[in-house]
């Protein structure tokens, strides 16, 4: 109770760094606290010295006296505005440091020289940068506590895994390097015999810390580690190529879910013989797409009739049997119970 105690006079005090006056009423409602509680907070801080004061009456609140507080030398408006843009939102949360961030966003704001505070608080209300992709993926069930817990004690990890495609999970031990968040995916950057390999979290069974030490090769960055992964998902061959049309006004849905297999968009409208029936001059866009492997075409389905394949003829083939298949499949109604 005594840490919590001098955590919220800190936070108090920092707070009353940022403004002139704070209202208790306030003060207590960010802090979830009482008023009351507010106000024999305001003592201790007096009582250990600081320059803290209440003030009654309909325009009173907390106050410091003028003049108490640290600035960090040299810190420009825009670095400011940088600062808090970069904190406002981000992947802090799934971390578990939501109150770090806080209190930490309260001590930079009581560091932030007054002249520019007001720039740096209203880029925290104005400027939201939200990480998450639109068609998030499901929380896996590895929680990524686990996983920093593994990356901080330099100890390497085993995992259960199931890979894109395949059936059943399997089990790696892997020497973890770094945790990224990309796009709201979490992956783990990790050797796995010695060879680097990126293991998206939500596809992990399970995961648990082996009791050895961590076996990284020596001399090897892990923001360099994952720019050589990353640019290997980016650049891999295009097994399957495949042309199609897509209605434009679903064009933007269409390009942030097949983002990564998307090769080009064409700015012309498609020639009169690829239209097909409805298909009025500029309502189709051409695009161009590289599948890994035949089978991740069938990404395509979720589009219905708003995607028409033109080539290869074997990926037309293979969506038109899905999606008959699935129409089967429906009309039979519910199994038996």
């Amino acid at each position: 109770m005594v840490g919590v105690k001098s955590d919220r006079l800190l936070s108090i005090l920092l707070l009353l760094q940022t403004r002139s006056r704070i209202p208790a009423g306030e003060l207590a409602e960010r802090l979830e606290v009482s008023v009351r509680t507010i106000y024999r907070d305001v003592e201790a801080l007096s009582a250990a010295g600081v320059p803290v004061y209440a003030e009654r009456g309909r325009n009173g609140g907390i106050a410091l006296l003028p003049g108490f507080r640290t600035d960090v030398p040299g810190l420009t408006g825009d670095e400011a505005r940088a600062l808090f843009v970069l904190a406002t939102r981000g992947t802090h949360s799934e971390l578990g440091l939501d109150g770090p961030m806080a209190s930490a966003l309260h001590k930079l704001m009581a560091a932030v020289p007054a002249a520019h505070r007001p720039a740096a608080e209203l880029a925290r209300t104005r400027i939201i940068v939200d990480p998450d992709r639109w068609t998030r993926t499901p929380r896996g069930r590895v929680d990524l506590d686990v996983l920093q817990e593994a990356l901080f004690a330099d100890a390497r990890l085993r995992l259960r895994y199931r890979s894109s495609g395949a059936g059943e999970a399997r089990e790696y031990t892997v020497d973890p390097y770094a945790l990224v968040a990309k796009a709201g995916v979490w992956y783990l950057v990790a050797d796995r015999d010695g060879e680097p390999r990126l293991f998206r979290v939500d596809r992990m069974v399970r995961a648990g810390i082996v009791d050895e030490p961590v076996r990284r090769r020596p001399g090897v960055d892990a923001e360099a580690l994952w720019q050589e992964l990353r640019r290997r998902v980016e650049h891999r061959p295009a097994g399957v190529r495949v042309r199609a049309l897509v209605r434009r006004g679903r064009l933007e849905m269409f390009r942030r879910i097949t983002d990564l297999f998307l090769l080009s968009v064409q700015d012309g409208e498609a020639p009169d013989g690829e239209r097909g029936a409805g298909g009025g001059p500029g309502e189709w866009v051409p695009v161009e797409l590289g599948y890994p492997e035949r089978g991740a075409a069938r990404q395509l389905l979720q589009f219905g009739t708003d995607v028409r394949v033109v080539d290869p003829p074997e990926i037309r083939s293979l969506l038109a049997g899905l999606a008959a298949e699935a129409a089967r499949h429906h009309a039979a109604g519910p199994p038996d119970a």
